[in-house]
């Protein structure tokens, strides 16, 4: 659970990071901040499959997560 939290903390440190960066360092900190959130998609997944989190909980934060994905995507290829 701490490392859950910790990795939404640092994903959207990245993100704000990243808004305020300069065209070079701002590809940086969105890569980092897509890592973040594979990782965290990875550890809800196992918080649900240990049973830690329910069906529906885990439904919500997936799909909020995979619309936070798309966008971190565009504005990586928008970069680009």
């Amino acid at each position: 659970g701490s490392k859950i939290d910790s990795l939404f903390l640092e994903t959207i440190e990245q993100i704000i990071r990243a808004s305020y960066s300069d065209k070079m360092e701002k590809l940086a900190f969105l890569k980092a901040a897509s890592t973040k959130l594979d990782l965290l998609k990875f550890f809800l997944q196992l918080a649900w499959e240990i049973k830690s989190l329910d069906n529906k909980k885990y439904i919500l934060l997936s799909e909020k997560l995979n619309e936070i994905g798309k966008m971190l995507g565009g504005w990586i290829k928008a970069i680009k």
